[in-house]
């Protein structure tokens, strides 16, 4: 069982089951690169990459609903060649409810072992009373604290880009249109060159756009992870607050300075509608930013396969290197 759909199953275990379609939603594929899901060409364990694991970056006490700390710890990947890397942050998915730095583990290693320091981190999320803005200060908390030892990780600290899944592509996302923000980061220490969102949500009230109504409405269900992780611990509904719902959605921070944005979704999806990176990536586009949105037919959400093999078309070399190349273009390989 790969780490994702594991990660589903203890979310439904602790009582949040993240709920799955029984169709898909209808296609967008204006202004998007459209390719066919392939499972050819599987990319393997790269070599030349060094991993550092469980490092404590922040520390908040007291901060869970029982009163003890939250501690989020990252684990990090760097080439073994000399020099200075670009470092790229990869934000995990989970469903708002788990955030495990474990997963994706070969495709952050092919990303490494392409020049960059890949650091995988984990973040707040409803386990913890947090919402989105934790997330995103937690994120930024990483860069920071990535920055402050670019020396130790031979990183340079001028080349920085976000890479998320589902859950984490959203954080990506706003961590992206909120540079310089004095909102959700303070003192600029986590400013970005460049986003990778794949398959991640932007308007949260409409997750399930296009799906059965019973996934759009335990999707927005009473209480559920979606709310809380928008307006707070005690949230009733998704749209109890359409203003705190329009300053949660990156779209409306979209503008000619936002850093260039890579998105990708699943023809397929049955967890996040297509309809938002659509959305997302047009608005984008609309506001004169630099975003490529790629549709991929046939392909689900990620590791988080509905239909057996599904997975297997996110980990293909060809699949990865849309994203080294991205990244190549926007932040640069090892100086």
């Amino acid at each position: 069982m790969n780490i994702p759909t594991l990660m589903t199953r203890i979310a439904a275990m602790r009582g949040h089951p993240i709920p799955i379609s029984s169709q898909p939603a209808p296609l967008d594929t204006d202004d998007s690169r459209v390719i066919t899901a392939s499972a050819d060409e599987q990319i393997g364990s790269a070599r030349g990459v060094a991993t550092v694991r469980n490092i404590v970056f922040a520390r908040y006490k007291g901060a869970r609903p029982n009163g003890s700390d939250v501690v989020l710890r990252m684990d990090i990947m760097r080439p073994t060649t000399a020099g200075r890397h670009p470092l790229v942050v990869y934000i995990p998915g989970g469903g708002f409810v788990v955030a495990a730095k474990i997963g994706a583990g070969r495709m952050r290693r092919y990303v490494a072992a392409a020049g960059y320091v890949v650091a995988s981190v984990e973040y707040r999320t409803t386990r913890h009373g947090s919402t989105y803005v934790d997330g995103i200060a937690d994120v930024r908390a990483a860069i920071a604290f990535l920055r402050a030892r670019a020396d130790e990780y031979d990183i340079d600290p001028s080349r920085v880009a976000v890479w998320g899944e589902s859950a984490g592509g959203y954080l990506a996302s706003m961590v992206g249109v909120t540079n310089g923000d004095k909102r959700f980061d303070p003192d600029g220490a986590g400013d970005v060159l460049a986003v990778v969102n794949k398959f991640g949500g932007s308007a949260l009230g409409r997750l399930a756009e296009g799906f059965d109504p019973e996934t759009v409405a335990a999707t927005n269900a009473d209480g559920g992870p979606i709310a809380r992780y928008v307006h707070g611990p005690n949230a009733k509904f998704i749209d109890d607050d359409p203003a705190a719902l329009n300053v949660a959605d990156p779209a409306t921070y979209a503008a000619a300075g936002t850093p260039p944005f890579l998105l990708f979704h699943g023809s397929d999806d049955r967890l996040i509608s297509p309809v938002q990176t659509a959305a997302l990536h047009r608005v984008l586009r609309a506001a004169g930013a630099d975003s490529t949105r790629y549709v991929v037919l046939g392909a689900g959400h990620g590791d988080i396969a509905v239909k057996g093999g599904e997975e297997k078309f996110w980990t293909t070399a060809p699949m990865m290197r849309i994203i080294t190349d991205f990244l190549d273009r926007t932040v640069g390989r090892s100086s």
